[in-house]
């Protein structure tokens, strides 16, 4: 695994995606003290202290990844957070799609973004942004929280990022190497809501209503059961949840 660190840069998702491809698989990872364009999903923008918090992609060629499976990498890069996460505190969980809670407060946000050869990924970029040292947040985001809020300390950026990269190439490995069930009971198991009805709305109708989650499947679809007993499925940015 080949590290560059940046000192500023606008994103470091732009900087992978022009990035050559490694050789022989190898992984390639981008770590700025600051982006000046940070994104999230949906075009939302990454609010980040300068050198307070983790802000890092990770250049992938999975290869054998069929696009249907696209997601089982999503989920592999959450459990990973999750995994180096959970060294420090209780009570972090997956929200789908792409964040990691700690209880209602969100502390990380992942955008990824591929391109296919085929019927196949060719490339996957991970840009990831974790709360790790910043104390407060200025931005009109809802809910963020860091690790120094949870713990109360500092946490050594260079630690924290060695655990995610640690825990980054276990679960990456599983996913390329074909453990996609897995991985799926072991990203549904750790799903912020998991557990009882909760308050959905549907992005395109705006119809509010309770449900509980039934699973994520290996393609990224959201399955729920609403208080009739229907299942409802949705796709990302099709439905919301009300925290």
């Amino acid at each position: 695994m080949k590290i560059q660190k940046l000192t500023e840069t606008a994103s470091t998702n732009d900087v992978l995606l022009a990035h050559p491809a490694p050789p022989n698989g190898e992984m390639i990872v981008a770590v700025a003290e600051y982006q000046t364009a940070g994104r999230g999903q949906a075009g939302n923008s990454w609010e980040s202290e300068r050198g307070k918090n983790l802000l890092f992609s990770i250049l992938t060629c999975p290869q054998d990844i069929a696009v249907a499976d696209q997601y089982v990498l999503s989920m592999a890069g959450a459990l990973a957070l999750k995994a180096a996460l959970d060294r420090y505190t209780d009570h972090i969980t997956l929200k789908w799609p792409n964040d990691i809670y700690w209880r209602d407060r969100k502390i990380s946000g992942t955008l990824i973004e591929t391109t296919v050869k085929g019927k196949r990924i060719d490339r996957c970029v991970y840009g990831i942004g974790l709360n790790v040292n910043q104390r407060e947040f200025r931005s009109n985001a809802p809910n963020p929280v860091s690790l120094y809020n949870i713990i109360g300390r500092e946490t050594p950026l260079e630690e924290m990022l060695d655990a995610v990269l640690r825990s980054f190439e276990l679960y990456y490995r599983r996913a390329v190497e074909g453990d996609r069930d897995g991985i799926c009971a072991e990203y549904n198991a750790a799903l912020f809501r998991r557990e009882g009805m909760h308050a959905y709305e549907d992005c395109a109708t705006h119809e509010r209503f309770e449900a509980r989650i039934s699973r994520v499947a290996p393609n990224g679809r959201l399955h729920l059961i609403d208080a009739d007993g229907h299942e409802r499925t949705y796709w990302m940015k099709e439905v919301r949840f009300i925290v």
